[in-house]
């Protein structure tokens, strides 16, 4: 297992120095054909993976690995809106948000798999905490079915805040860089505040998304890969879809459900054990269902008030 982690992992920072070093090497507008191809690419790199599972692991390991990521690319989505207003607020120049999310998303994987392994060691050190992960899934799609989700301020930040403390930041993006020096003194750039917001934000996501795919598989090997694919063709799809994201205005109801059956099917998991095709099955209709609903019944377009 030692050896697929070694593979696993030299082949993925492969990919990305590919992605940076080659495709993306000068900063550039991502345009919609190129984002659909890019996304194609790392969901295609996911499924085929998911083959080879199937082929060394067996049948249930395949589902474990296709359930896992399902599930985190779905709760991923919502990251997209996420990602669009941090770019926002900061005032990204469109050719560095490509720039900005690939070293937001490498940071990503290194903090996602400490959270993993951890909630895994958790888990079976201390089994009871299942009904904790459990109970928080399901408070967690209370609050979003409420339309108290998580609230997100870049401007305060704790990490940003702490930047600037620390040392000062220029008012524009210096060509992408992260550091210049002007008269001598070392000053960051706002590219590297926004890197560290999306960071930040990555982490109070896997708060949710790491007790979900825990109630799938206890398998690091299968939770970091379906994440890392997950969190991956979450970069290319941001471009591919940020300008319709607000047509699927109905998918929070599909994380609702999602979150609320991982987290009863972790709280009787020591009475009942739903099977890993069930949880699929349930799982991908939940979120086909809000994405159908979505396009059945748009959302109306707010008219402009005019004064009389």
């Amino acid at each position: 297992m030692t050896l697929w982690w070694i593979l696993f992992t030299l082949f993925i920072l492969a990919m990305l120095a590919l992605d940076l070093g080659v495709f993306n090497r000068k900063a550039h507008v991502i345009g919609f054909k190129e984002a659909l191809l890019w996304t194609s690419f790392w969901v295609s790199l996911a499924l085929l993976f998911g083959v080879g599972v199937y082929y060394f692991y067996g049948h249930h390991k395949a589902l474990e690995y296709f359930t896992g990521y399902i599930i985190e690319y779905s709760l991923s989505v919502d990251n997209l809106f996420v990602f669009l207003l941090i770019f926002q607020y900061f005032r990204v120049p469109h050719k560095l948000e490509h720039k900005a999310l690939f070293w937001g998303i490498l940071l990503a994987l290194i903090t996602r798999a400490v959270f993993i392994l951890a909630g895994v060691v958790l888990i079976n050190k201390f089994h009871w905490i299942i009904y904790i992960f459990g109970a928080f899934l399901i408070y967690t799609a209370a609050r979003i079915a409420l339309g108290k989700g998580r609230e997100i301020h870049p401007g305060k930040n704790i990490l940003v805040r702490l930047l600037r403390k620390i040392m000062p930041v220029t008012r524009n993006y210096q060509e992408g860089h992260f550091f210049v020096i002007k008269r001598g003194v070392r000053f960051a750039t706002p590219l590297l505040a926004v890197i560290l917001a999306l960071e930040t934000t990555d982490i109070i996501f896997a708060v949710d998304s790491i007790p979900a795919i825990l109630a799938i598989t206890k398998d690091p090997f299968i939770i970091y890969t379906s994440n890392v694919f997950a969190i991956l063709g979450l970069r290319s799809l941001f471009f591919a879809i940020s300008g319709i994201m607000r047509i699927f205005h109905h998918l929070q109801y599909g994380l609702v459900a999602v979150l609320s059956f991982v987290g009863i099917k972790m709280l009787i998991s020591d009475f009942y054990k739903i099977p890993i095709n069930i949880s699929l099955a349930v799982i991908a209709s939940a979120l086909a269902l809000s994405i159908v609903a979505s396009l059945i019944w748009p959302k109306p377009i707010e008219q402009p008030v005019t004064k009389e």
